[in-house]
């Protein structure tokens, strides 16, 4: 295949394939659940989680700041247990991992994710089916909407902007991707994005 015809796909991971990983809705859950004041974790989170993102911090030195900043009745690996647990797969996920088998392209994880949650949901998900490689916030220290983890990822694929295409939930992503020059789509629902996948695969044939 000639370099003008490579292609590479960029996926998010978190409200695509998975649901977030530690989002709004489970700090809710966790809040009810374990009787925590909601307003006061999600301050001091907002304050701290970019930096367990981008790997400076541990899950336990967030655990530190957020939830542990007091006594509390339940153990941390509970606390632990109930923030992986929170991880379920979304029906993008079987469908992605099926689709690659013959898709004919090379696809990249770009995603922000704090280095235990990140490894967690490789493994468990078993993310290594539909990702040739990924480039995660917590091990190259950067995290979207920072161009610079575009732009290392294509560096890392060796493409053009022209070469590669993106898929996220967040508008805010997508549009920062396309300044880059990058072809973006902002992902709404499993038959959209499928739709959208078939006509690159289609594309990218028409190419060889």
């Amino acid at each position: 295949m000639e370099v003008a015809d490579l292609k590479i796909l960029f996926f998010d991971v978190g409200g695509i394939l998975l649901s977030n990983g530690w989002g709004h809705e489970a700090r809710e859950e966790a809040a009810k659940r374990f009787k925590l004041d909601y307003a006061e974790v999600n301050a001091l989170h907002n304050f701290i989680f970019n930096v367990y993102e981008i790997g400076s911090i541990t899950l336990d030195e967030y655990l530190d700041t957020v939830i542990f900043n007091h006594p509390r009745d339940f153990v941390r690996e509970d606390f632990k247990d109930f923030i992986y647990s929170t991880s379920v797969e979304l029906p993008m996920l079987q469908f992605l991992k099926d689709w690659k088998k013959d898709c004919g392209f090379r696809i990249i994880s770009v995603n922000n994710e704090g280095k235990e949650l990140n490894d967690y949901r490789v493994r468990k998900f078993k993310l290594h089916e539909c990702f040739d490689a990924f480039v995660s916030s917590c091990e190259v220290k950067m995290r979207k909407p920072d161009p610079g983890i575009w732009q290392l990822a294509m560096g890392i694929a060796q493409a053009s902007p022209q070469q590669c295409v993106y898929f996220d939930d967040r508008k805010m992503f997508v549009d920062t991707a396309q300044k880059l020059g990058i072809r973006s789509f902002q992902h709404t629902s499993l038959e959209s994005t499928k739709k959208i996948l078939e006509t690159l695969k289609k594309e990218n044939l028409k190419t060889k």
